[in-house]
């Protein structure tokens, strides 16, 4: 039964995303995060067993808000209108209706330098869609530069002088995203029937979504036709909510093999745990991917070739008492069986002494004589008894001989076999250890008997006074004259020998 953890992909993407405060207006800056996970389970039926396939998709989305400020876009440093269209008042913005740009003190509470003045005296809808208008200033400024897309709020501020309380004055801010209006907001600043003087206001309008264009416009009355109102320095700031979200999505599958007709449940739970028990989880720089790294153990450092030998040396050992228990047990045996044979033993000591006496005694007779040859014929046969039973013990020293010959042998390959032993409990990774490695060398030289290979090799010596203290100049290369003199001589008259040779020939 196996068990696979595989880590498909991870990866981050961006994207811009409504207010996550409010729709409409300056949100409040700040963090959030949500996550969201999805599992899906699915399983694949084989001839021997079935996979398990669960996929976890795990989405992370972290949102942030900003708030920005464009800064005073009447301001003509700031790059958004050029210097008739700024918000102090010195050039007229253009509109509906008479006006007038008096200084000095005709501008009364504003100061002395030049101001705007409604005269119209007219009561009509102006452009914009507010009513009760007489004349007015309108200035529409592009601000698709901001890339304001979640939302926001534009604050003005302006000073005004109203000397005539049966006049008005008022505000218009429209906000659109390219030609179509995303919002619209008017403030009365001073009603007719209101006595007002100089004074200073402020205020502002809501918005959601995109916007890339503001037309702002000043309007108003002057009922009867004396002193209009008067207004200067104005400025409007935009500021709109920056939204970015982060998705970051991670993909984990984990497939699980499970074999038909053994227990599963149980089995599964063993090799998983298994597999973390003996795997390091790591995670890469970005933190992005995660997998599995196998953990090794500490590296033995007693590995020595006296060590190693010992190790090969102990199921050799375990054999020579197997063979020792058995070679005895065996000689048991035949003491068994040969107990009743004491009895011929004399007679067969008797019958090979006396062919040893008639052999010495042959050369003395005559060899014609037939019945010394009849009688000699007894003689023969112990002879033959005799060669029989010297050969015996021939046999049983060739036979030890061999089993002596046959220890090494097998003790040789006991080793062998121990070797490989030692090398597959490695493992297939581990045999990569550095200390393994030095292990692995050990076990040749022991099966090679080669132990001197680690024995201390001869230290080279240098030769004495091949090195020198003199230090050669860094920026300075010294000439060699009597080897230049040598080499250019010596080539000349090389070179003048042969040009004279030619000549005489």
């Amino acid at each position: 039964m196996l068990a696979w953890l595989c880590i498909l992909a991870s990866w981050p993407s961006s994207l811009r995303a409504e207010c996550p405060v409010t729709a409409t207006g300056v949100c409040t800056p700040g963090v959030e995060e949500t996550i969201v996970e999805d599992i899906v389970e699915t399983t694949e039926h084989g001839s021997d067993g079935y996979t398990i396939i669960t996929e976890t998709t795990t989405t992370t989305t972290t949102t942030t808000v900003t708030t920005e400020d464009s800064g005073d876009i009447l301001d003509g440093d700031n790059g958004f209108v050029q210097p008739r269209y700024e918000g102090d008042a010195d050039q007229d913005w253009g509109g509906q209706g008479p006006a007038n740009m008096p200084s000095g003190s005709g501008c009364y509470g504003l100061g002395t330098d030049k101001c705007a003045q409604i005269t119209g005296s007219g009561n009509s809808t102006s452009t914009m869609g507010v009513e009760g208008m007489g004349t007015t200033f309108v200035n529409t400024v592009d601000i698709s530069s901001l890339d304001i897309e979640n939302g926001g709020r534009t604050n003005y501020t302006i000073k005004v002088d109203k000397q005539d309380p049966q006049d008005r004055i008022y505000l218009h801010v429209t906000g659109r995203n390219g030609n179509t209006n995303v919002f619209s907001g008017t403030d009365i600043l001073s009603e007719s029937g209101v006595t007002s003087g100089f004074q200073e206001y402020a205020g502002g309008f809501d918005f959601a979504g995109s916007i890339t264009t503001l037309v702002i416009e000043i309007g108003g009355r002057d009922i009867n036709l004396a002193i209009g109102p008067l207004w200067d320095d104005i400025t409007i700031n935009v500021l709109y909510n920056v939204v970015e979200t982060i998705v970051n999505q991670t993909i984990t599958t984990v497939e699980m093999w499970v074999a038909m007709g053994g227990s599963t449940e149980t089995e599964v739970i063993d090799i998983v745990e298994n597999i973390f028990e003996n795997n390091d989880i790591v995670v890469d720089e970005p933190g992005d991917n995660l997998y599995f790294e196998p953990e090794f153990d500490a590296p033995d450092l007693d590995v020595s070739y006296e060590t190693v030998e010992m190790e090969l040396e102990m199921p050799s050992m375990e054999m020579e008492e197997i063979e020792v228990v058995a070679i005895e047990t065996e000689m048991e045996m035949e003491m068994e069986l040969e107990m009743p044979e004491p009895e011929t033993q004399p007679e067969v000591e008797e019958v090979k002494d006396e062919p040893i006496e008639e052999v010495n005694e042959e050369p003395k007779e005559d060899v014609a004589n037939e019945p010394e040859a009849k009688d000699s014929a007894p003689e023969a046969d112990a002879d033959e008894d005799k060669s029989e039973d010297m050969e015996e013990p021939k046999d049983k020293g060739e036979t030890d001989k061999s089993k002596d010959n046959e220890k090494p042998v097998k003790k040789q390959e006991q080793k062998e076999k121990a070797a490989k032993k030692i090398v597959k409990k490695m493992g297939d990774k581990g045999r990569y250890d550095t200390t393994n490695q030095t292990k692995t060398l050990i076990v040749m030289q022991v099966l090679g008997d080669t132990k001197t290979f680690f024995d201390t090799q001869q230290q080279l010596q240098d030769r004495v006074d091949f090195f020198t203290d003199f230090m050669i100049p860094d920026t300075k290369i010294e000439d060699n004259n009597m080897a230049g003199y040598f080499l250019f001589v010596g080539s000349d008259g090389l070179m003048n020998q042969i040009e004279e040779s030619q000549w005489q020939n």
